[in-house]
Order: C-alpha cells, then structure tokens, then sequence
C-alpha cells in the first residue's frame, strides 16, 4: 500500500493542476465575455452622449437690463437694433438719422454718427439682409441714403479692441429714388457688388422701383451708379410693409389687412404683380413681416400671436403660387416685432406683452418662449452668432444670452418629409452643406437608412441563394476530395479586403455592367436553361457513362457548360443590343422607359457585396449542415428516404439554427459594410427602390462626412446619431437573428 501512494499523489497533482487550468481558462474566458459587452454597452454610451445635446431646448440667461442709451425725448424712437457677433458693442439707429453705438454689457453710450444731411427728415426705414448690416434711410424729398455699420476687431498690445464704423456702400450723397421729390414712406433695398434694387411708396400713393447699376472710373476707380424708375402696380390696400429679395428678382408689398402683393421685378422696366393674396385669417391683420435669412421665406406675424411661412412654389402651370408653409403660435397677443438668424433658418419674435419666442422653421420647432418684460417690445435682434438676443420696450433695453445649440434638429426633420425652401413638395432630403451662408440644412436620415436597407437587401438577393444552395451541395451531396479544395477556395476569399472589392466595383465592373447590360440579362436568363438543359442531357446519357463519374464529382462537369453558356449569353447580347435597343440598353432604359440609369447603382452593388458576403454565409451555413449527425442521415436512407429527401426533411432542419445565423451574420456585415458602398454606390440620397438607381448608406455616410465636420456642431452630432442608428439596426437584427435561432435549435433538436 505504501508503493502505491507515490503515484496516487501524481494523480491528485496532476487532477488538480487539470481542474485550476479549467478554472482559469472557464474565468478567462467570461472575462473577455463580460468585457466584450462593457465595450458594446460603452460605445453605446458613448454614441448617446454626442447624440443627446440634439434634443435640448433653447435656454435664456437673465436678461441685463438698462435705459436706452441717449433716449432723450426728441430722439426716443429707435428704428433699428444690431449686435456685433462678439456681443460687446451694439449699434442704435433713431428717427433722426443717427447710429448710436453702445456697450451691450451696460449700456454706456458710445460714438455717435449723423448719417443724413441736416436739412432732411427721416421718412421711412428698413433694413436690408441681418448679415449685410446695411440699412436704408427714406428721406422727405424721395431720396435714399444707404448705411452700413461695421465692427474692426484688433489685438493692440494683446488687448482685443473692437471699434465701429460707418460705411456708405453707394456713397454718402443722397440717391433719388422718386422723381416727383415726394416724401417717401416704406423703403427696401437690397445691394449686390455691381448692381443695387430700391422699391418704395411715397406719400403720394406711388409704388417705385429703381434698378442701379454700378459704373467704375477709369480715373478714380470710384463707382457711380445710374438707373431709371418706374411705376408699379399697387395693390388694394395702403402699402405698409416692402421687401425686396437677395436676387433682385421678388417684391413683396402688403398691408395690414392682411393682403400681401407678389411681383417679378426681374424686368426692371415693367415689374408685373404675379399674385394677391391674403396671408392672414379674416379678422386678422399683418403685425409684422420680415423675410428669413436667405430672402426666400416670409415670415408673416399677426394680430392673433401667429407667424407663419410662405415661401413661391411651382403649381402645376410652372408659375410660382406664394404658398403657406408651416406656423408657429407665440401666444395670443399681437406680434409686435420678429428678428431672423442671420445664419441659420431660425429666427426670434416678440408681442404686446413682452413674450419673446425663439423658433426653427425647418425643424418645425418652438424652441423656447420666455418673458423678459411686462411691457411691449418693440424692437428686437439676433446677434450674428444667434447666441444673444437685444430688445427694447420703451425706454428699457434687455440684453440675454441664448443657449440654442442645435435648433435644426426634431423628429420631423430627421424622419419625416419636411418642405424645404425652393422646393415643390415636401420630400426627405440628406444634404448636410453648401458654399452658400443662406443654405437649409438637410439633414433627413431617411434616404441614408434606405440606402443602407437597400444595398444589403441586393446584396443578400445576389449572396443568399448562391452560398446556402452552394453550403448544400458541398456539405451533403460533394465528394470530400472535391470539398477539400472547394471548401477553403471560397473562405479564402473573405480574406480579400473590401475595398479592392470596391475600387474593382466602381473603375472596372460597373462600367462593364453599363456596357454588358442585355448580355447580362440574357445570362441571367439563359443559365438556369443551360444548366437544366445540361443535367436533362446528362440523365439521358448510357448509364456506364454517368457511372464513369465518381460519386460527389459531377458540379465538375457543370463548369464547362457554364463558361459556355456565359460565352453564348454576350455573343448573342451584343447583337440584341444593337437590333433591339440602338446599340445601347442603358440609354433606351432611360429614353424609352423614362428610368433613370446610373452607372454605379444597385446592380454594382448588389454583386460586389454579395461577393464580400457570400464566404461568411456559406462557411457558416456549410459547417452547421456538414456537422448534423451521421446517424440522423443514415437512419433516414435505412427508412427508404431519397437522398434528396433526407436532404430536405432531416438535414435542412437539423442545421436550420445555423443557416438561419449565417443569413442574419451575413445581413448584419452587409447592413454594416462601408467601403464597398462608399466607391460602388454614386452616394446619391436618393429614395428610389430601382435596380438601376444608386444610394447612399448610413456607413458610407458617416465615412465621407465625417473628416469634414465642425466638432460638437450639429452636422458631427448628427453623424453620431446615424452612427447609433447604425448600431440599433445591427443589435435589432442580431437580437431577432439569436432569438429565432435558439427557437429553431428547440424546435428540431429531437431530430
């Protein structure tokens, strides 16, 4: 007994060294288990993180509040309110033709500037375009004086220094704008470098326009300007508001009523009144009319505490309708005053009671209203940055800074169709940036997780079929010598990166596809004839010769016939393309069948990722079918079963669990795939189910745009939240895919 226990002692070592090794390597491997979903459920958190900021409301600071600097009674009247983006100087031009400069942050009065000649009074107003800073002075004797003021920012010894100036764009000599030398009551104007559009009524009931062109001396290179007048037609009512658009080509004249006139001035010689129409409810009366920024929109304030958009759409007859939008409800009392962004779709509107509202038009949202005074305001303005808001109510101005981040964003603009300006219907849109300060974003992840549905549906309609039908036979019915080399020659494929996968989709095989197009579609239809004619020759063949094959051998056999088929299908599909579609089908597609046909499109797409896809698909699908047991098959050939049947009533629900995984895996790196999509697809956001239309997807999205947006802005933020998007398609569809499976695997597990 005593012998033995040396070697009873080696046995306990060497069992319990065993069982710590499968202790350490069981805490091992949930280890890296459990971390695997820390880092999933980080990155979400992380994802969430640049998302959230989207989706908060605008915040107002306290307002500062002050006496309006130099408000002494004979020059109380404030005509208009500017800000420097810095939100240090403002600028406050009276009724007696004066730019007063002062401190936003208290108030203290600054440089003062007289603007118009002593021996004229001030008789209109209006400023031009929020980003231009310019300003337009009526005069009692039908002239004009243009204004623009400016701030200088510089660092002298370190120190930033900001300092106001007044320019006269067109120079400081009145213009004459009415020939009768009548007083003129509502003024608009709008400047471009070389040429300067004026419309006004004057108190003689006449409605003016004047078209300026600028002249530069070959002396002085100082520019002069010279134009003609002339008479428009009025509508019904007084004129009491005038805007004239960025393109010198729209006039809007309304009065309170409600009636607002809409006229092409593009003819300066004969301006012509398009329309009339009434923008209010009956009962109402236009309270205020400003354009947004961009002068394409008109943002129409009424008595009842609405403000609505109305911007021209194209009817059915090609002629531009002033049509209503969309509106908002500041509250009940009149809207006394509204302040567009002057570089976003957003604007600021104030009412009789001393509520101030911050809305977004494009993202149809009421971002805040706050009351900052209990008295009427009368003037209100965005800082250029539209961080800080400056309003007066009689002799009082409020100072508050603005925390509205993101106003661009809502559940509408990122999922519904939403009516951008310039277009006919309401449609979804993905265009994120443009070279142009007055562009609406677009920022609709629609199309982009269409695009992305749709590359990966052809994608598994091209992959699918080929690596389960292929997993099949080479699982079940191929010879093992045949699979050795068949089995690794397609997993090896996977190895090739995708994107030399996608640079040959988008130089060689989309060009190919344009090109090939009707042999490509006779080949798709004359290789399942050749290969069901093939396989009813090769039944028909004497029985030594089909016995001559080896078993497991014959898909050998179908190579030949299909290089042959293949051959046949683009001799006779060049010929059919010159007899039947004039020598190219993509063309008749597009000219007869009024299809668009884009080169890279869904076909491309569809056979480059199905290619990438197809080795995952068929690796896994084949595995889970070769590895279902041997004695369920035999069983079933001992019972009397055909091959084929064994094939389909055993074999095919044993291994359903994993084919059913590789299809979901296969779907969720189609779903995911970025490189393939980015150089094959056109990136086009379009929202269109054709074969011969391209797409762009959520990944390849994010891969293009990326490098080029603004950090924490509201483009990188919105990138972040395709990413989720993303990322929440991928958990949907491998929770599903799990869920099915296990499913499956207890349905068929007594097999």
């Amino acid at each position: 007994m005593s012998k033995s226990l040396p070697h009873q002692t080696d046995i306990n070592s060497r069992d319990n060294w065993r069982l710590f090794k499968d202790r350490l390597a069981r805490n091992f491997v949930g280890f890296g288990g459990i971390s695997v979903i820390v880092a999933i459920l980080l990155i979400a958190f992380y994802l969430f993180y640049e998302v959230v900021p989207l989706f908060y409301s605008a915040e107002v600071e306290e307002p500062v509040h002050y006496t309006v600097p130099g408000a002494h009674q004979s020059e109380m009247r404030t005509l208009h309110l500017a800000v420097e983006e810095l939100n240090e100087q403002g600028v406050r031009y009276t009724e007696q033709g004066e730019a007063r400069f002062f401190s936003v942050a208290d108030g203290k009065a600054g440089k003062v500037v007289d603007l118009i000649p002593s021996d004229r009074r001030v008789t209109a107003f209006s400023a031009a375009d929020e980003a231009t800073g310019m300003v337009l002075f009526g005069l009692d004797d039908g002239t004009v004086v243009v204004v623009k003021h400016t701030f200088r920012i510089t660092f002298p010894e370190g120190t930033r220094t900001i300092t106001p100036k007044i320019e006269f764009p067109m120079g400081e000599a009145p213009i004459e704008l009415a020939p009768s030398g009548a007083a003129l009551s509502q003024v608009a104007m709008h400047l471009e470098e070389e040429s300067a559009a004026f419309v006004a009524t004057t108190q003689q009931g006449e409605m003016l326009f004047k078209l300026l062109e600028a002249e530069e001396s070959m002396l002085d290179d100082e520019l002069s300007w010279s134009g003609e007048s002339s008479e428009m037609p009025a509508i019904a009512d007084p004129v009491d508001y005038l805007l004239i658009d960025k393109d010198l080509r729209i006039v809007y004249a309304a009065s309170r009523k409600g009636e607002v006139g809409f006229y092409d001035v593009s003819d300066a010689e004969s301006p012509q009144l398009l329309q009339q129409t009434h923008v209010v409810p009956a009962g109402e009366q236009i309270s205020a009319l400003r354009f947004l920024t961009g002068s394409i929109s008109l943002l129409v304030g009424s008595s009842n505490g609405a403000i609505s958009q109305w911007f021209p759409v194209r009817d059915a007859q090609n002629n531009r309708v002033l049509t209503q939008i969309r509106s908002f409800q500041l509250g009940s009392a009149p809207v006394e005053v509204i302040a567009p962004e002057s570089r976003r779709k957003g604007f600021a509107a104030a009412d009789s009671t001393g509520r101030v509202g911050i809305f977004h038009t494009t993202a149809e949202r009421r971002l805040l209203v706050a009351e900052i005074t209990d008295q009427p305001i009368s003037r209100l303005a965005f800082s250029p940055r539209g961080n800080a808001l400056i309003a007066q109510s009689g002799e009082q101005l409020h100072f508050t800074v603005v925390h509205n981040e993101h106003p661009e964003i809502s559940w509408s603009s990122l999922w519904g169709k939403v009516w951008y300006e310039s277009y006919e219907e309401p449609k979804h849109i993905w265009q994120s940036s443009s070279a142009s300060n007055d562009f609406e974003p677009k920022f609709s992840l629609t199309p982009i997780s269409f695009g992305t549905l749709k590359a990966a549906f052809y994608a598994m309609i091209f992959a699918v079929p080929l690596a389960i039908f292929g997993a099949v036979y080479t699982a079940y019915f191929m010879a093992p010598g045949m699979r050795k080399l068949v089995k690794p020659g397609i997993e090896i494929m996977e190895a090739l990166p995708t994107v030399i996968i996608g640079f040959l989709a988008g130089l060689w095989l989309a060009p190919a596809i344009e090109e090939s197009l009707a042999s490509i579609a006779l080949f798709l239809v004359m290789m399942p004839l050749g290969i069901f004619l093939a396989s009813y020759l090769w039944s028909r063949l004497p029985a030594a010769i089909r016995q001559s094959v080896p078993e497991g051998w014959q898909a050998a056999l179908l190579m030949p016939v299909v290089i042959f088929w293949a051959w046949l299908s683009f001799v006779i599909g060049g010929w059919m393309e010159v007899a039947l579609f004039g020598g190219s089908m993509s063309s008749w597609i597009g000219s007869e069948l009024g299809i668009p046909f884009d080169q890279r499109n869904s076909v491309v797409v569809g056979l480059a990722m199905g290619f990438a896809v197809i080795p995952t698909i068929f690796s896994i699908a084949e595995d889970a079918i070769f590895s279902v047991p041997k004695h369920l098959t035999f069983g079933s050939l001992a019972l009397g079963a055909t091959p084929w049947q064994t094939m389909i009533r055993v074999v095919i629900l044993t291994a359903s669990p994993g084919i059913f995984s590789a299809v979901m895996i296969g779907l969720g790196r189609a779903v995911g795939e970025t490189m393939i999509v980015l150089m094959a697809t056109g990136n086009t956001p379009v929202m269109d189910f054709s074969i011969f239309q391209g797409m762009r997807t959520l990944s390849a999205n994010i891969a293009v745009e990326m490098p080029e947006s603004e950090v924490h802005s509201t483009h990188y933020r919105v990138l972040f939240l395709a990413a989720l998007v993303l990322f929440m398609f991928t958990f949907v569809f491998n929770t599903i895919a799990e869920l099915v499976r296990q499913r499956l695997r207890r349905k068929y597990s007594n097999l």
